[in-house]
């Protein structure tokens, strides 16, 4: 069993910076990629940005050059670091991670809320 835990959520004003965490815990032999994606009211969700194993990364467009994905392979951490954001950056944002323990697994945090708004 593996868990995924995020945090760092919350209200910030437009043009203002959060910061968001992510765990993962328990039964896991290698990790391929962690990474976060949002969901906003009505809309699909959507991939924000990726960090592979290696130390790749790719994000959505809409996000280039405002937010920055890292990780800490030893604490199965991943971090979104969230400057100048937007009121369209409003949504919950949910942790991903893949990888292996007995089998390949797909795992999902909680969700987070973000909200930017004056």
């Amino acid at each position: 069993q593996v868990q995924v835990v995020e945090s760092g959520g919350g209200l910030v004003q437009p043009g203002g910076s959060l910061r968001l965490s992510c765990a993962a815990s328990g039964s896991i032999v290698s990790i391929y990629t962690m990474g976060w994606y949002r969901q906003a009211p009505g809309k699909e969700r959507e991939l924000v940005a990726v960090i592979t194993s290696g130390g790749s990364t790719n994000y959505a467009n809409s996000v280039k050059g405002r937010f920055t994905i890292s990780r800490d392979s030893a604490k199965k951490t991943v971090y979104l670091q969230m400057n100048s954001l937007k009121p369209e950056d409003t949504a919950v944002y949910y942790c991903n991670v893949r990888g292996a323990s007995y089998s390949v697994f797909n795992y999902w945090g909680q969700g987070t809320q973000v909200t930017v708004s004056s």
